[in-house]
């Protein structure tokens, strides 16, 4: 915790007090009424009145201290640090088309192809202990899409909501109008992202926005079980459009040709087949070629987990260490003990050594 004064130069009006003080001593002179003597008044000694008769004049002095240090505007600022080396800026684009519900053994368990996704997915981001060592220093967002792209989370290296975002992600309905698969779209969006991912990481930081941020590495992690039926622009041009702008795209096809549906009837779970043109490799392929980036095909959790691995070992590149404070106004507490100062000294006046002219 540190502490600083936003407008430190109001400190000089405390010269002023010394001579305020000296004035108010010199104000209060001697008695006007004249005696004999004064040796019985000394012997009979002080009441306490007497001895504290100076209080409202110290009280006075306190408030005009206590205000001047809160017009000096007094600031608590807490140290942010962004230890950022050597990391990267990824967009996580995420297919939740209907035939995401297929589904997949993740772990002893039966998960749909997208609960599989989105929990391999955050293992790579926050680690689990193992071969997944996590990616604290990297800027990770988040694409879902169906016949339409939506940000999920946008560019952030604060990765303790990302659990609140993933569960957000849901498939569309099978029947749904939306239930169709736009990836061309959804990368061309991503893309758009990671473009200005400067921008985003000095807005969250903090910082002045004329300084520029590097980010060498930029990368699209791509993941559908299928292939484009739908949107403004195709997988092509998509990858035309990362490329220009420096950003490699690793596509992963998750799943094979078909897969197995669990659904809920009146007589209880059914498992059906999914049939359906399954994931396009010749066009994912083409994608990955043309931005510099990798093709896998994952048929299960395990070799997911595999191509996660294998993207969590590339190069990564260097950020700059951001260090910053959080400042904020601290000067309440002076202006309440001020007022509590003056009431104390209006109330003294008042009662206890109140005068009589």
């Amino acid at each position: 915790m540190d502490m600083r004064l936003g407008s430190p130069a109001v400190l000089f009006l405390l010269l002023v007090l010394p001579v305020l003080a000296w004035c108010l001593w010199r104000r209060k002179g001697g008695g006007t009424i004249r005696f004999s003597t004064t040796a019985n008044a000394r012997r009979a000694g002080r009441s306490l009145r007497q001895r504290l008769v100076f209080l409202p004049e110290l009280l006075r002095l306190l408030t005009l201290v206590l205000v001047i240090f809160a017009l000096a505007r007094p600031q608590q600022g807490r140290e942010r640090i962004h230890d950022v080396s050597k990391g990267i800026a990824i967009e996580m684009v995420v297919d939740r088309s209907g035939s995401m519900g297929a589904e997949m053994e993740y772990q002893g368990q039966r998960l749909t192809r997208l609960e599989t996704v989105k929990r391999v997915f955050e293992a790579f981001v926050s680690g689990d202990g193992r071969s997944l060592k996590g990616r604290p220093n990297d800027l990770i967002g988040m694409i879902a899409f169906a016949r339409y792209p939506d940000t999920v989370c946008p560019l952030t290296l604060a990765h303790g909501a990302l659990s609140h975002f993933l569960e957000n992600v849901r498939m569309v309905p099978q029947r749904s109008n939306e239930n169709a698969t736009g990836i061309g779209d959804a990368v061309a969006l991503a893309a758009a992202r990671l473009k200005t991912a400067e921008e985003t990481l000095a807005q969250q930081t903090q910082e002045d926005t004329s300084k520029t941020y590097e980010i060498k590495s930029k990368v699209i992690i791509l993941l559908t079980d299928g292939e484009q039926n739908c949107g403004k622009r195709t997988m092509e041009e998509a990858g035309k459009l990362a490329a220009e702008w420096g950003i490699k795209v690793h596509t992963i096809g998750v799943g094979g040709r078909d897969g197995v549906m669990q659904s809920q009837t009146i007589i209880g779970s059914l498992l059906h087949r999914m049939g359906g043109s399954g994931v396009d490799e010749e066009a994912l392929k083409a994608l990955a070629d043309a931005t510099g980036g990798i093709y896998r095909l994952a048929r299960d959790a395990k070799s997911l987990r595999s191509v996660y691995e294998e993207i969590d070992e590339m190069e990564r590149s260097e950020i700059e260490t951001v260090r910053y404070m959080d400042y904020r106004e601290a000067f309440t507490p002076f202006v309440v003990l001020a007022l509590a100062f003056l009431f104390l000294e209006v109330v003294l006046r008042c009662t206890v050594f109140r005068r009589i002219p």
